[in-house]
């Protein structure tokens, strides 16, 4: 039953029944209705402000989830940064110092980043452009990588090269000398057995029975192999490359012929005295671009240290050669 209200009117002293005009009535709606619009627009504000919808709740954990792996992705480029600067080191300090070679420049390697400046670059980043800054990074290190492959098909070509030099090095001595008793003469001024003057004598004689085995003492291509007249009598050249030339003199008879191939250990002759010489030996010499070395420091493939010592002390003996 609807409440019937009334008001007191002071002009006619009695109480009258409250009408309410529907022009008031219409206002207090429109105006309940904007206050309610108004209170609920609040309210939706307030709840997008302090409350994410589900989309919203998703892309959050999303993101989220985008920038730990990101962070991780950001460790593990700094660890393989760690690892190809090792490995820089290694090839410049080591790998390249063993073959004589120059460094490769940093330069080279890196041409946009550097370690530090790629690690303050990615800290500094928002998360929206972290990935452009890891992708640079990693720009960086396969440029760096491209590089480091390349250096390092350079050291297994030298490696190959480093072989053939050590093939190609004077290494032993060009007899049977296991007990060290056949060297009769070293390198320098020696007593000439003809003409008893002090001349240079620019290799070592080993004295050695007639017949005795003579041997290449690295790879290489026969140069000269024959009698010239020059005193060494039936002699051998060996060119061996890299500027090495091997000379084997006085031989009882000669094995090989020129341009003729021998590899190290290799029979080249036979011990005699052909030529200028007091006795069977063979005069042997090491040659570098040329110029005549001691040949006493190419032994090092078939003597200790002992016997090195040993044989070092009995070339230096300033006794008459053999030729």
């Amino acid at each position: 039953m609807k409440k019937i209200k009334y008001y007191y009117n002071t002009n006619t002293l009695r109480y009258e029944k409250l009408v309410v005009p529907f022009r008031v009535k219409l206002l207090r709606i429109l105006g309940f209705l904007a206050a309610a619009a108004v209170t609920a627009l609040i309210i939706v504000v307030l709840g997008f402000q302090l409350l994410d919808s589900p989309k919203e709740m998703l892309m959050r954990q999303e993101n989220q989830r985008i920038k730990e792996d990101y962070v991780l992705l950001n460790n593990k480029v700094k660890t393989m940064q760690q690892q190809v600067t090792d490995l820089e080191k290694r090839d410049n300090h080591i790998y390249r110092e063993i073959f004589e070679a120059n460094p490769i420049p940093d330069s080279a390697r890196a041409k946009r980043l550097e370690k530090q400046q790629e690690i303050k670059l990615t800290e500094g980043m928002e998360d929206n452009e972290l990935a452009y800054a890891v992708a640079a990074v990693l720009d960086n290190l396969d440029n760096r990588m491209a590089v480091q492959k390349k250096s390092y098909e350079e050291i297994e070509q030298m490696i190959k090269n480093k072989e053939k030099l050590l093939a190609a090095t004077p290494a032993i001595q060009p007899v049977s000398n296991k007990d060290l008793s056949r060297i009769a003469s070293g390198f320098g001024y020696r007593i000439d057995p003809v003409y008893k003057t002090v001349k240079m004598h620019a290799g070592l004689d080993f004295a050695a029975p007639q017949g005795t085995p003579i041997y290449a003492t690295a790879d290489g291509v026969v140069k000269l192999a024959g009698n010239t007249g020059n005193g060494y009598g039936n002699y051998v050249v060996i060119n061996h490359g890299y500027g090495y030339e091997t000379l084997y003199g006085h031989q009882y008879r000669i094995k090989v012929k020129p341009g003729e191939r021998v590899k190290r250990g290799e029979q080249i002759g036979w011990v005699g005295s052909t030529g200028k010489s007091t006795g069977p030996h063979v005069h042997y010499e090491v040659h570098k671009n040329g110029q005549h070395i001691d040949p006493i420091y190419f032994f090092y493939n078939d003597l200790t240290p002992e016997q090195f010592d040993r044989i070092l002390k009995m070339a230096a003996s300033g006794n008459q050669s053999f030729d």
